[in-house]
């Protein structure tokens, strides 16, 4: 009689241990706050060259590699259809480069073209080195890493109005 008692108890035990990790997750996601919904919904885009914070003699390519590279990756995915005007978009995207005197970073602004609104900030940290060669790979890898956070982003439910 011990014995099925004791299988029994470990038995409830195994099964709640199966179902905490699916409520806590329903947990989280339950109190997340909303994505702005254009973000998952929106077909065309306008990447914009603002060009700020770009030190051209950190990495090679010029003043415009940033925007160059960004909107490379960015075509690669496939995602979205590419307009040559803001107005004609349904997302504005704005890469950058934020320097302090400790860290430098990458940011992607995605703003509402209609009210100009930041809808979606995301930054990625960028290792400066002192060889040519590392701080160019280091680039690319932060620009495809940027690309991997808005597929990510991209990828979650949208606000539903609740």
């Amino acid at each position: 009689m011990i014995k099925v008692s004791l299988t029994m108890v470990c038995l409830g035990f195994a099964m709640l241990l199966v179902t905490v990790p699916a409520l806590l997750a329903q947990t989280v996601a339950a109190s997340a706050a909303p994505l702005p919904s254009q973000i998952v919904t929106a077909k065309k885009i306008f990447i914009s060259n603002t060009g700020g914070g770009f030190d051209s003699s950190a990495w090679s390519g010029g003043p415009d590699r940033i925007y160059n590279e960004f909107y490379a990756a960015m075509k690669s995915w496939g995602r979205y259809e590419f307009v040559s005007a803001p107005g004609d978009a349904d997302l504005v995207l704005d890469v950058n480069v934020i320097r302090d005197s400790v860290v430098w970073q990458f940011k992607l602004e995605i703003l509402d073209p209609k009210t100009r609104i930041v809808l979606w900030t995301q930054y990625e940290p960028i290792k400066v080195t002192v060889s040519q060669k590392t701080r160019d790979k280091n680039f690319d890898d932060t620009i495809n890493k940027l690309v991997t956070d808005l597929k990510t982003l991209t990828a979650q439910p949208a606000a539903t109005g609740n």
